[in-house]
Parts: structure tokens; sequence; C-alpha cells
């Protein structure tokens, strides 16, 4: 949002999020729930494998089927934010978690649940789009960076607690188990559901309809601090001097450039491998010689608290160190990781692992989430905010994040089979390769967007990739002063 714009004292910070409080912590619980199904997918396939009869190829499926539909709510997700607003669009997202999380736990089969799962993540997609956007049209630019982590981190605990009930519920031995862990999450949705309903629509989108009476009132109860007439006066400006907001602008200069950042940005943030590390945390924990399916689980749920710890430190210093040096070391950390996981792989082969090659393995794997959420899993949500101007924000975001879920889809598919294959190793090593890629792309392309202005970011990619000098920002989100 543009309030920041209006040159507030950085004093006022505390008393501004103060005001956007329910905005935020209501949208980015969603995160908790969207977590939670992440991390409860790799225990349930060890109780429903059996209890459905489903072989390696069959498991594969069902886990790719929800990324089939996060691929499709992801391309829609960025056109329908805009058509309903992003507050409604988030009300369907509790709508569809509590939905398809029910029909999940009620499953009769491999394909009842694999469509299930598509529809769940029809829901996760879209939620993928509209709470980033929502968060950041209501929050101001000098704590925008550490809000948007706030979704990753809710995402992180809500993983962890999709193991910890995993854990808990294989402890129980009934074939049904598999049932209450995937079904428990429809629960916090419908909780949430109230509270969403009286949440205020985003200033920006509704300047963005015309709808200027509205967005002051919101803006006003949002963010009592700030200067609203001239808050809204800059929203209408910028508005004033865009034009289109069409997909084809997309691809068309001077926008082609921040389009092609987030593609690549995207697709490298999932083709790492980090949910294959989380995906199936469980087997792989199986494969290093851990003896039972609740201890694999327990050691999951393990490395998502070191992965808490690293996204909690990114979230107090992404806007005070800047998004490039917060992302090149989270890649640098993952990146050792991997090699570390492929190294200890290669070492035992196809054997058991020993008491210390099972430790330097939950080492590698925790290094790889660590170094993940520290970087790419924290700035993920900011540059999909954050890269393009507000009418094409929506369609930049479902850019972002199609990519995303396409290589996601990619690992999950191929991971087991690829380590049945070629083995753990090969596995591992091919993820660190494609991991030192996207570090040599971070370098070159991303911009550096603390404390700029949410609508004058656009200036970046309207000036050939580079920052021009009457356009710069600071920690307290003022604009329009001189960079060096």
């Amino acid at each position: 949002m543009s309030t920041t714009g209006t040159g507030a004292e950085p004093g006022t910070t505390k008393k501004v999020v103060k005001g956007a409080a329910a905005v935020t912590i209501s949208a980015v619980t969603l995160g908790l729930i969207y977590g939670y199904d992440n991390g409860n997918i790799g225990g349930a396939a060890l109780s429903f494998t059996n209890d459905l009869n489903l072989d390696t190829d069959q498991v594969e499926n069902i886990t790719a089927a929800i990324l089939w539909g996060e691929i499709i709510g992801a391309i829609v997700g960025g056109w329908i934010a805009n058509k309903v607003g992003r507050k409604k669009a988030i009300i369907m997202v509790a709508v569809g978690y509590f939905l398809f999380c029910l029909t999940s736990a009620l499953a009769w089969s491999g394909p009842s649940l694999a469509v299930s799962r598509f529809f769940l993540g029809l829901t996760i997609g879209l939620s993928l789009i509209a709470v980033p956007l929502f968060v950041a049209e209501s929050v101001p630019a000098a704590v925008r960076g550490r809000t948007l982590v706030l979704y990753q981190v809710m995402g992180v605990i809500g993983i962890i607690l999709g193991n910890v009930f995993s854990a808990l519920l294989t402890e129980v031995d009934a074939s049904w188990n598999w049932r209450i862990m995937l079904g428990l999450a429809c629960i916090p949705a419908i909780v949430l559901l109230p509270l969403l309903l009286k949440l205020p629509e985003t200033p920006n989108w509704l300047m963005l309809k015309g709808r200027r009476k509205e967005a002051t009132e919101n803006l006003e109860a949002i963010d009592p601090e700030a200067d609203t007439e001239a808050a809204i006066n800059e929203m209408q400006q910028v508005l004033d001097e865009e034009s289109g907001g069409s997909i084809s602008e997309m691809f068309k200069k001077p926008y082609l450039r921040a389009t092609v950042f987030v593609l690549v940005l995207g697709f490298a943030i999932q083709i790492t491998g980090i949910n294959a590390t989380v995906t199936y945390g469980p087997h792989l924990f199986k494969s290093m010689g851990v003896n039972t399916d609740v201890q694999a689980i327990w050691m999951s749920a393990g490395v998502q608290v070191f992965a808490l710890i690293a996204v909690l430190c990114s979230m107090r210093f992404i806007d005070r160190w800047g998004r490039r040096p917060i992302l090149m070391t989270g890649i640098l950390i993952m990146t050792s990781g991997l090699l570390l996981s492929a190294f200890i792989s290669h070492q035992v082969g196809t054997g058991d692992f020993n008491t210390t090659q099972i430790i330097l393995g939950f080492a590698g794997l925790a290094l790889v989430n660590i170094g993940f959420v520290f970087g790419f899993g924290s700035l993920v949500w900011v540059y999909a905010a954050e890269a393009f101007p507000g009418r094409l924000r929506a369609f930049g975001t479902s850019f972002l994040l199609t990519a995303d879920l396409v290589a996601n889809w990619i690992v999950a598919r191929y991971t087991l089979t690829g380590i049945e294959d070629y083995g753990q190793a090969a596995v591992f090593l091919v993820f660190a390769v494609l991991a030192v890629l996207a570090l040599i792309f971070v370098f070159f392309y991303a911009p550096e967007t603390k404390g700029k202005d949410l609508d004058d970011i656009r200036h970046y990619w309207e000036n050939g990739g580079k920052w021009p000098t009457d356009v710069a920002g600071s920690d307290s989100g003022t604009v329009k002063t001189k960079e060096n």
C-alpha cells in the first residue's frame, strides 16, 4: 500500500502495525493450514499406502494431484483476486480448505483421494496468490517484508504440526489414522471464516475499481496513523499514470524483464528440491536406517523446528539486511545441505546407515530446510507481491507461483522414481547443481526492494533493471530521495 510514501516518522511504525494487526494475523493464519497440509501428507502416505493397497507410482500420483490443482489455482488466482477482490478471494480459500480437507479424510480409494487432493490444490493455488496480495496491500512498506515472511513462519509451524499429529496418530494402530491426519485442517479453516468476513477490503483494490470513498474508509481502519488523503491521492496518481493491465502487457517492455525474473525465480524455488525433503521426509529418513514410521516422522518434525528458527531470523532481518543478502545466504546454506546429503548417501550406498551417518543425514536435511526458509521460502512471498505495479500485481503473482508449482509437481512426481532408478546421492547432487545455478541467476537479476514503496518498484523495471536516482527507499519506507 502507499501509505508510507507520505513520510511517516519511523517512531509511528508500532502504531501502524497495531492498526493493521487484525488484517495481518487473520490473513497469515491461512499459512498455518497450508503448511499443515504440506507437513501431514508424508506421514499420512505411510498409512494410506497400506490401507488403500497403493504402489509407489500411485502414491506419487496422489501426492502430485494436489500440485496439479495448485498449478491451475495459481493460474486463475490472479484473475479471481482482481475480479472479486482480495477479501472475497481469501474467504473462498477458507471455504475450500474446509470442504476438501474433509473430503480427503472421507476418501474410499486411491482415485477418490486424488480427486479430493486435486480440489484442495485448487484452493491452495488461490491462497498462494490472494493471501500475499491481501497482506502486501494492507501494511506499510517499513514492515511489509517481515509481514509477508510471517506467512512463511505460519507455514513452517503448520508443517511441524502436520508432522507432530502424524507421528502421534501413527502410534495409534488403526487403519483409519491417516483420515484424521488429513481431516484436522478443516477445523482451523471453519474457525477462521467468521474473522475473515469482518476484514476490510484492501484500499488498493478498491481504488483499482474506482471505489474511492470505500478505499478511504478502509485505509483509515487499517492504518489510523496514515495521511489518508495523501495516500489515496498517491494511489489515484499511480492509477492515472498506468494503463493496460492485461496479461499481454507482461510480455512487452518494460515488464518483460520482470516477467522473466519471476518465472525463473518461481521455478528455481522448487526445482532445487525442498519439497522432496518435506513431502518425502519420512521416506528419506527410513532409507537412512531409521527403524519405524513414527521415528521417521518425528525426525521430519525435528528438521522443521530448525527451519522455524531460520524463518524467524529471516523475518527479523529482511527489512534490515535487504532482500538480496537474505536470498543468497539462504541458497548457499541450502546448497551445502544438499551436498552433505549427497555425500552421506554416496558413502553408505545401498547399505544401512549407522548412528553417525543418521546424524549427518539429519544435519544435511536440516540445512536444506534452514537455507530454504531463510531465503527462497521467505522471499517468494515478498517478490510475488512486490515485483509488479498494482494493475499487474495479481498476474505477476500468478506467474511466479505457477512456475513454482510446475517445478514442485516435477519434484513430487519423480523424486521417488529417481531415487529408485539412480540412487539417493544422485538425486541430491542434481538438486545441489540446480541450487548453484539459481544462486547465479539471483546474483545477476534479483532487485533489491528493501524499503521501497510498493507503487514505486515499477520504476526499477521501467529503467531497464536499475533504480533511477530519484526513486529510493529507506527502512522507514520514505521515497523520492537521492540514492547513491
